[in-house]
């Protein structure tokens, strides 16, 4: 219990949590079904034949001689409209009966929930770990934090291995595969880069053989942007048509022109002659001291990554509902084309927008989720602390020993065995994952997540400038 302490309690008291109010509060659910959503609804066979004069047919049933049952002809329920006919399409608020039979519904809401939950552990062992800094117990809510990441990660991948089962997804195959493959020569070059222009931290871990390492590192970097590429090119076209449906509202733009372009600030933030050395260096005219302190500097950069998280979950409802527009866009469009469509058809090309909205959501929200937790991570495992941003004196951070972030453990003279044990493999762990190597293994890890973030976002606002024909 000494190795735990409060993080155990802190622990079973948020499973409880989760047993007895999971069932009845979602964050998940609030913000699909009580932000004001509107799904379209496609028009009934009954009023596309009024609407296209087509005659409804009266036929008889026709009689089987063999079991004396009546059968009806399937094809008398499949007729031909014309495109440009003038549909009105019907809305409707988004109700907890209509997602909870969405594909994916599940895996969304158990992400959402969890990561709400993890970060509430989180919280509370932030606030007992500032009044009460014991170093010898082990931070549980590290373990929540890496499983929210490991939920993403395999429900990313989940969504990128569709592409790969499908007969008719070639392109997108094709996509993952080149992009995977390009982000893979990207990292590699990237983790050649010297620190003093780009600081990953990777050097100052110091692993045995930095080659395999570093190869492995470049490996994870090419799956972690393959399976980034189609969120990020979804969140472009959600942006591009967000912008289009407020361009009455100017503070809702620049809102969303700032959601966007946050995670190509935070980019530039681990280019040390851009950032680093410039805040933290240099001396400007009536100054006696640089802007910022180096630690102070860090604590912002992490503040700026849970802030752009933030910032992306409270604009989601106008990237979902700028998602859910896309059926009216697509009736629209298809007014404008020539020739006839079934009626089979034209209500699938408005009902498939609904029935993947789970699905974009979890586009949305997974690859923000894993920055955010990967940056928290980054902080606690890294040594960091939020009060550095207020501090007036700090320690240099190349002052900071290994023991005085995790100082020696000692074992007294009343502990069990057991107990001697744990803390002797405890000190072997710390040993070999020092700070240094937290520092280096998440801050690379935050950096590449919110890089390819960014890539596959900027990629996609390129294709809808070219290629758009809204």
């Amino acid at each position: 219990m000494a190795l735990l302490g409060a993080q155990l309690v802190i622990t079973l008291v948020m499973v409880s949590v989760i047993q007895k109010l999971s069932p009845h509060y979602s964050l998940a659910k609030w913000f699909l079904c009580s932000t004001g959503l509107i799904r379209y609804l496609h028009p009934s066979d009954s009023e596309l034949k009024i609407l296209a004069g087509v005659p409804k047919n009266i036929q008889k049933p026709k009689k089987d001689s063999r079991n004396k049952n009546y059968q009806q002809d399937d094809k008398s329920n499949t007729f031909h409209v014309p495109r440009n006919l003038d549909i009105q399409l019907e809305t409707a608020k988004i109700s907890p009966f209509d997602v909870v039979h969405l594909r994916y519904y599940t895996e969304y809401q158990w992400l959402v929930d969890f990561s709400l939950y993890a970060g509430i552990v989180y919280i509370l062992s932030e606030i007992y770990h500032f009044y009460f800094p014991i170093k010898e117990e082990i931070n549980l809510s590290m373990m929540w934090c890496f499983l929210v990441i490991f939920f993403s990660f395999k429900l990313l991948t989940s969504l990128t291995i569709q592409y790969f089962r499908s007969e008719e997804s070639i392109g997108e195959r094709s996509t993952c595969i080149v992009t995977g493959l390009t982000y893979l020569l990207i990292s590699m070059v990237i983790l050649i880069i010297d620190e003093n222009t780009l600081e990953t931290g990777l050097e100052q871990a110091g692993p045995a053989s930095k080659i395999i390492v570093k190869f492995c590192m470049a490996v994870s970097c090419g799956i972690v942007g393959a399976i980034f590429t189609f969120p990020g090119l979804r969140m472009a076209r959600m942006h591009w048509d967000s912008l289009k449906y407020c361009k009455e509202n100017k503070i809702m733009q620049l809102l969303l022109n700032i959601s966007f372009a946050l995670p190509f600030i935070l980019v530039l933030l681990w280019v040390k002659p851009l950032s680093r050395d410039y805040l933290t260096e240099r001396i400007f005219s009536g100054m006696n001291q640089p802007l910022l302190t180096p630690n102070s500097f860090d604590t912002i950069r992490l503040i700026l990554v849970v802030f752009t998280v933030i910032l992306r979950f409270s604009l989601m409802p106008v990237y979902l509902q700028a998602y859910l527009n896309l059926a009216y866009d697509r009736i629209q469009e298809m007014k404008r084309e020539a020739g006839r469509i079934t009626n089979v058809e034209l209500q699938k090309k408005i009902a498939s927008i609904f029935y993947y909205l789970c699905v974009v959501t979890l586009q949305y929200v997974a690859p923000i989720i894993m920055c955010m937790y990967f940056a928290l991570m980054y902080k606690t495992l890294g040594g960091y602390k939020w009060t550095d941003l207020y501090r007036a004196s700090v320690v240099p951070q190349d002052e900071c020993s290994i023991n005085d972030i995790h100082p020696p453990l000692t074992d007294s003279t009343e502990d069990m065995d057991i107990l001697t044990t744990a803390k002797m493999s405890l000190r072997g762990l710390k040993a070999v994952f020092t700070t240094e190597v937290y520092r280096g293994l998440f801050g690379f890890a935050t950096w590449w997540s919110c890089f390819v973030w960014f890539a596959a976002s900027a990629l996609g606002m390129v294709y809808q400038s070219y290629f758009s024909k809204m």
